[in-house]
């Protein structure tokens, strides 16, 4: 359904192939954040009863809002971005991220580092996005 839908949006600036990918890739890293959110959500009774209300509830509930963060500005990126980012957080390595894109491992390489640096620099910033 989503490669359907985004059709529209297919530029021919890579392979049908590599869009494919791209399409099935952020449509299933989406799916899983979707269903990650949902299981955080989900305790039984006898979970919410044991559930110590203190400071480590306050870390836990930061490091969640954090990982929500990072994944909107991700989600913010340019498709080709986005996809080497989420293949490296995948554990991918460059020259297998380069073979789906298109792009070199050394390439690949240089903008792992500099997303990096930029997601860096927005979460400190609370996610603005002036760069």
């Amino acid at each position: 359904m989503a490669l359907w839908r985004s059709f529209a949006r297919f530029d021919h600036r890579c392979s049908l192939r590599t869009w494919v990918y791209q399409v099935a890739h952020n449509t299933a890293a989406s799916h899983i954040v979707r269903q990650r959110r949902i299981r955080e959500r989900l305790v039984n009774l006898e979970e919410i009863e044991a559930m110590p209300v203190h400071e480590e509830n306050r870390l836990a509930a930061d490091r969640h809002t954090a990982h929500e963060d990072l994944l909107r500005l991700i989600q913010r990126l340019k498709p080709v971005d986005r996809q080497v980012i989420l293949s490296y957080l995948e554990g991918m390595d460059a020259a297998s991220i380069g073979e789906i894109t298109g792009l070199t491992a050394a390439n690949v390489a240089a903008k792992i580092h500099r997303i990096k640096q930029i997601l860096a620099r927005r979460s400190r910033r609370g996610g603005n996005h002036g760069e």
